[in-house]
């Protein structure tokens, strides 16, 4: 979130070299015909059945001693070769004559003394001889027509001043050129160096700086020196070497890797390279040695913008800390890095500063530094990452009197906020804020810059953002990731925010209205959450469909289900729930609807059919037959005493009692009659049942009368419900008048149902046709007795 401020001439780090090589790998990478690596596999020679599209070859760190002409000739179109870290002891260049497309070369580390100059391909770009055994430089004239060379890595014991000359006309980009093993003896040899942008001098490890010679070189811009060993007697030696290479107007950049010295030769090298023209001073492994006094530093108007020290070992321990501290406090430059020192602490400086850019990454500063500091007011960077503050409220404080700091970093500290220590004093200032990866919680957001765009506030202990914070209108980035936060936040009170990180929270059921709340927002990063896939995920998931590809970052890979279990780990744009398990109203009506609607229709029918009045024959009729699978069989049989039994209203009782009663009985049929069958004491449907059950027929005699009759319909449901359960036909229905369909009541269906499928007798109103009728009737009778009789026998 912090940008670092530094010149992009950093260090002579000769990242076109890296990119050279693993820039072609990579083009390459998608046919492993292509590229073969054999690095580390202790071979003795190189291989004979390398395929032969063979592009890049690495056989480095290996056991080979010698090249020939055949090892790599059929590999035509081999562009990289790697061959460092052998015990080559020997080259030929012309074994590389059928390698047209050749450009990268390493033969470094090996045990090299001389080489045959040929011709070599003019594409080579990339030649590395450095780490080898050789006296002199090994350039051979031919290198002059290379003239897409831009790195040449080269060693030797001594050297010459036109040692370089065959190639003097050729634009590189490096030389490194080893000086481990020169000879200490060459006191007065020179070298010239023209036409290269960078220059890595490399020397022994182990010995005190002692090298003498003269380099010179006209267009240098990056100067870097390796294993620098110096003391209080040879600090001078380094500083009159230095004199030849640093003098031109050209050399921007100036870098010291493993440097190792006292404190009293340190100052001595910045006070050499103050009036300088160098701008970029960058020391990378300083070890301080022997004692740290106070030094004189005079600081001349100068042309460096920015020192950078990374990783100091302090191997003094007792030692003025004044002396050490104001050295770089009081330097008058703009931009000033150390970094992984474990310095406890940094003066404020006495006058007002230049300083626009510090970064004290990786000490040990507490809450104290730079408290009451108002010399600083040029300031606009701070980064004091990976330190020991522990208190936000005291570094409010310290930022009070930066008026000019825009972007603070304070992240991996151990920093809280406890509101009792009061309100926190913030520059205006500030509008980029890293708090990343220390131990705040929700009061963080009562103690922000009020000014802020830019807050990174992951890692912490958050778990809510306060609905009452005020004074965020102007954040447009927010980083909560890796917290704790349960829900998705709004847009209310960061009515200008446009980028929003909080994936690794545990957000589980974000809102679906919170494009709706956030118009401005440009990214989202919600992914690795522990999402519920339920309704309310389901609404947040159409309003992501529903915006550009381009502002859920992560989708779909990093948005799954967490629960429920059946669901976990199915992406979000796969959840799909039905639309009526997910809408309560449309739930309520597809359930309530149908239930209504068929109360009504019970309800109708009820009215229709009278269906309580069937329920309460069903239920009589029932509980009697249950009495009657009780009863033996032989009681059973002796309780069918009559033939038949006679159901008629009231109102054609005479016709029943003067003519069909009469006629019956005459014929010794038995029959059986309410008024002097029913017995006294049971109910009257009781009775009903019982007297159809001890009859072997049911006669009915129909009119408009017996329509009218409820207790006649009753013994005319029992009577159809017996012939159903003995599976007989037992019913007699004789029509007494005319009966026309619209007078019986709806309820009586299954009177309607009789008359319309069986057949009846009419009652004859000529005289001349009643003798037929009885001896129809007592035939229908006489018929059924033979049956019952033999049944009964």
């Amino acid at each position: 979130m912090i940008k670092d401020k530094e010149s992009p001439i950093r260090s002579c780090h000769f990242v076109y070299i890296v990119a050279l090589v693993f820039g072609t790998i990579i083009q390459f990478s998608d046919e492993s015909e292509f590229v073969v690596d054999m690095s580390k596999t202790s071979l003795i020679h190189v291989p004979k059945d390398l395929p032969p599209k063979t592009k890049v070859l690495d056989l480095s760190q290996n056991n080979i001693s010698e090249l020939h002409l055949s090892d790599i000739s059929f590999l035509s179109g081999l562009r990289v070769l790697r061959l460092s870290h052998n015990g080559i002891q020997g080259l030929d260049i012309s074994i590389f004559k059928f390698n047209h497309d050749l450009e990268y070369l390493d033969l470094s580390h090996n045990q090299l003394q001389k080489i045959s100059c040929h011709p070599i391909t003019t594409t080579l770009k990339h030649l590395d001889l450095s780490f080898n055994d050789f006296h002199a430089l090994p350039i051979c004239k031919e290198f002059g027509n290379l003239t897409q060379l831009n790195f040449l890595g080269l060693s030797a014991t001594k050297l010459q001043q036109l040692d370089l000359l065959p190639i003097a006309h050729l634009h590189l980009s490096c030389i490194l050129l080893d000086l481990e093993d020169y000879m200490k003896e060459n006191k007065k040899e020179s070298l010239q160096i023209l036409n290269t942008k960078k220059l890595h001098l490399v020397f022994h490890p182990n010995s005190f700086f002692s090298v003498q010679v003269n380099i010179s070189a006209n267009s240098l811009g990056c100067l870097q020196l390796t294993n620098i060993k110096l003391n209080d007697y040879n600090c001078q030696v380094l500083l009159k070497f230095l004199s030849g290479l640093t003098g031109g107007p050209t050399l921007l950049n100036f870098t010291l890797n493993h440097m190792e010295t006292t404190w009293k030769c340190l100052v001595k090298v910045f006070q050499f390279l103050w009036p300088k023209p160098v701008e970029y001073l960058n020391i990378y492994n300083l070890t301080i040695v022997e004692s740290i006094d106070e030094e004189v530093f005079t600081y001349y108007k100068t042309t460096l913008k920015a020192l950078k020290i990374e990783h100091i070992t302090n191997k003094v321990f007792i030692f003025s800390q004044t002396a050490l501290y104001t050295v770089f406090s009081e330097m008058n430059i703009l931009m000033l890095t150390i970094s992984d020192t474990r310095f406890i602490h940094m003066l404020c400086p006495q006058e007002p500063s230049t300083f626009k850019f510090l970064n004290f990454t990786q000490n040990s500063f507490t809450d104290s530094v730079f408290q009451n500091c108002d010399t600083l007011a040029r300031l606009e960077t701070l980064i004091l990452q990976k330190n020991e503050l522990k208190d936000l409220f005291k570094t409010s404080l310290m930022t009070k009197d930066m008026l000019s700091l825009e972007t603070l970093d304070v992240s991996w500290n151990s920093l809280e906020y406890d509101r009792s220590n009061g309100n926190c004093s913030w520059v205006g200032s500030i509008v980029v804020l890293n708090l990343s990866s220390n131990a705040l919680t929700d009061s963080v957001f009562r103690c922000l810059p009020p000014r802020i765009k830019v807050l990174d506030l992951h890692n912490n202990r958050i778990r809510s953002i306060p609905k009452d914070v005020t004074g965020l209108e102007t954040l447009q980035e927010l980083n909560l990731a890796s917290n704790s936060l349960a829900h998705l936040p709004g847009c209310g009170i960061f009515s200008s925010l446009s980028i929003l990180i909080i994936d690794y929270n545990s957000v589980s059921n974000p809102s679906a209205d919170f494009f709706q709340s956030c118009q401005k927002i440009r990214s989202l990063k919600a992914g690795n959450n522990p999402f519920q896939c339920s309704c309310e995920l389901r609404d947040f998931i159409q309003s992501v469909g529903q915006v550009s590809s381009d502002v859920v970052e992560g989708w779909p890979e990093s948005y799954k289900c967490d629960y429920p279990e059946s669901y976990k780990g199915t992406p979000l744009k796969d959840f799909q729930v039905s639309e009526l398990s997910c809408n309560t109203a449309l739930l309520i009506v597809t359930i309530v609807v149908p239930g209504l609607v068929l109360a009504v229709a019970v309800t109708v029918l009820c009215i229709y059919l009278d269906l309580p009045w069937y329920l309460r024959m069903v239920c009589q009729w029932t509980q009697t037959r249950r009495r009657a699978r009780n009863v033996p069989l032989e009681e059973l049989q002796r309780t069918l005493q009559f033939h038949a039994f006679i159901s008629y209203s009231e109102h054609d009782s005479a016709w029943v009692k003067n003519e069909l009663i009469p006629n019956l009985e005459k014929e010794d049929v038995r029959i059986c009659l309410h008024e002097r069958n029913f017995v006294a004491g049971k109910s009257i449907v009781e009775n009903i049942i019982n007297c159809i059950e001890k009859s072997y027929k049911s006669i009915f005699v129909l009119s408009p009368n017996f329509v009218q009759s409820e207790w006649c319909h009753y013994e005319l449901y029992f009577a159809h419900h017996n012939l159903f359960h003995e599976g007989s036909n037992n019913l007699i229905l004789i029509l007494l008048e005319p009966i026309p369909q619209n007078t019986i009541p709806d309820r009586y269906h299954k009177l309607r149902a009789l008359m319309a499928q069986r057949t009846y007798l009419e009652g004859p109103k000529e005289k001349s046709k009643h003798g037929l009728f009885w001896a129809n009737l007592r035939a229908s009778i006489n018929i059924k007795l033979m049956e019952k009789a033999a049944e009964i026998h």
